[in-house]
């Protein structure tokens, strides 16, 4: 890769975006399993389950200070390193941003603090409202940072204002409920939650497996699983829904994702397996599912998903639309109120594909003087890296497809065999752990470098959204954040592996005696035949 101030910043953004990435999915997740165990904890009025909510809350607490501190870093780079990104379509992007920091973020922030602190000061129900009002704070903040970055997917309900050279929002209500952006948001909330059902479940196979904290670790197993199962059968439905909408909101993306250069007969066929080769543009040992690639991006078996090279074509016709809408806004812009009717009229014509011409400033300053050889590259240059798309999807759907299964079998164990697992089945659940969050940054991945070359698809390309810095202050900037964020990551792994180790540290007096209680109700239940049969503890891990 080129050390350009473009390359440097892409880099530095991805770094940081990834980083943050880490601790969003285990807040999303944990912060809706806390509130579950907690609503278990107030219906039932077991001690257990309050000891759960604490200790589970614990290590979100841990991780949701960490995700705040690096997600700030994350917002402030838009002034700094992509500031006419910023100037260009602050008016929209900015909307969903401040939303989130005044609504949900604000929300999801107060309660914490009533969360960790209000144990004695709330009555049962209210610290309850408090679990579920910061498990919905943390799930708004993620809908309104998504639909931001889902408008730079798809953007609507803005137009571009030759006068002031800058995108407007015509329509909050299309920006807000845009489809890509509810599609990322309910597939990347239900990833969340299979991450933090599958932390919960390993941490819990984990004691289960040192003989420690069996109470906890099985009732946490059991939430985990279930909670868990659902949540990966919704992100392959919802995973599905966003291939949908690629099909028409993204159809370069998606082709790059399927490796697909040439156009199918309908219905396509999904390539399950193959090695694609950019140079060549085609796809060797390619083995292919029939039909399924056109029942995921048409839900038809009639329509076809264009290929790659006639996407490309598509490219190349844009962009000399989009140099007529240019030559058009040069001469808006030089005379002002005196432009005459038919020059604006061209314009509103040709305006859609204004991106398409901006995109030859990669190789010469006017569009209007660019050459056939330069535009046909330009064409291809709308093409992104496939390989690596084509890699990260199929590990991603991999990946969750596993998790069905682990989920599955977990949920039979708790639910029919008496929550006893064998000990292979622990020690898989312990070293799945870090497997959600590979699936999270790979589908992140997919969605942010699938867009390239575009920051904002077909509206702005990424070569033009970056500041006026230097590469030394890039590379100055960058060691800086890779020397935080390796600090913070010391620090939250520290943290997490502590208190894990710890274990459940509060409520456990009040919890053993209500326990030992219970185990002599049983026992003189069962001793009076009136029982039902089963010993109070159950067994242990097979």
């Amino acid at each position: 890769m080129e050390l350009d101030v473009v390359e440097l910043s892409r880099l530095q953004f991805a770094m940081t975006a990834l980083y943050h990435f880490l601790f969003v999915p285990l807040t999303l997740g944990l912060s809706v399993i806390v509130a579950i165990m907690e609503t278990v904890y107030v219906m039932t009025a077991r001690p257990i389950w309050r000891q759960m909510t604490k200790f589970w809350g614990t290590l979100f607490g841990i991780n949701f200070v960490l995700g705040v501190a690096t997600g700030i870093t994350m917002e402030f780079q838009f002034g700094m390193n992509w500031s006419y990104y910023s100037h260009y379509v602050g008016d929209i992007f900015g909307a969903p941003l401040a939303i989130e920091g005044l609504m949900a973020f604000f929300l999801e922030a107060t309660f914490v603090g009533l969360f960790f602190f209000g144990w004695d000061k709330l009555t049962r129900v209210q610290h309850l409202v408090v679990a579920w009002l910061v498990a919905i704070g943390s799930n708004f903040s993620a809908l309104w940072i998504l639909i931001a970055n889902g408008w730079m997917q798809n953007p609507v309900g803005a137009e571009f204002n030759p006068d002031t050279m800058r995108m407007e929002m015509t329509s909050f209500f299309e920006v807000m409920f845009n489809e890509v952006a509810q599609a990322k948001f309910v597939h990347t909330v239900s990833a969340g939650y299979v991450t933090a059902a599958v932390f919960v479940l390993g941490v819990s196979a984990w004691y289960m497996l040192k003989g420690r904290h069996m109470e906890l670790a099985r009732r946490s197993a059991t939430v985990a699983a279930s909670f868990g199962l659902a949540a990966a059968l919704s992100v392959v439905v919802l995973g599905d829904e966003s291939g949908y909408s690629a099909s028409h909101t993204q159809k370069m993306k998606l082709a790059a994702i399927e490796a697909m250069w040439e156009t199918h007969d309908a219905p396509a066929p999904f390539t399950a397996i193959g090695f694609p080769d950019q140079e060549a543009r085609e796809t060797h040992y390619a083995v292919e599912i029939p039909w399924v690639m056109g029942l995921i991006g048409t839900r038809s078996l009639t329509r076809e998903i264009p290929g790659i090279n006639d996407l490309v074509a598509t490219a190349e016709d844009r962009i000399r639309s989009g140099i007529q809408a240019y030559d058009a806004l040069m001469m808006i812009r030089a005379l002002r109120d005196a432009t005459p009717t038919p020059v604006r009229e061209k314009f509103e014509t040709h305006s859609g594909d204004l991106g398409f011409a901006f995109l030859l400033k990669r190789y010469v300053d006017d569009p209007r003087n660019a050459t056939e050889e330069q535009i046909e590259q330009t064409a291809w240059d709308t093409v992104p890296t496939v390989w690596p798309l084509f890699w990260a999807f199929r590990i991603m759907v991999g990946l969750g497809f596993a998790f069905i299964a682990v989920m599955a079998y977990f949920f039979w164990r708790s639910s029919f065999r008496g929550q006893t697992y064998p000990r292979w089945a622990l020690r898989l659940a312990v070293m799945i752990i870090p497997a959600p969050w590979i699936a999270a940054e790979l589908g992140w991945f997919v969605a942010e470098y699938g867009r390239q070359p575009w920051t904002v698809d077909g509206v702005l390309p990424t070569v033009l959204s970056v500041s006026h810095l230097s590469v030394q202050d890039l590379l100055l900037t960058i060691a800086g954040f890779a020397a935080f964020y390796s600090t913070l990551f010391v620090i939250e792994m520290g943290l997490m592996l502590k208190y894990i180790r710890k274990g459940p540290f509060q409520d456990v007096e009040e919890t053993e005696k209500w326990n030992a209680r219970h185990e002599q109700r049983l026992r003189a239940s069962i001793g009076t035949g009136n029982g039902n049969g089963f010993a109070a503890a159950a067994p242990p891990a097979e």
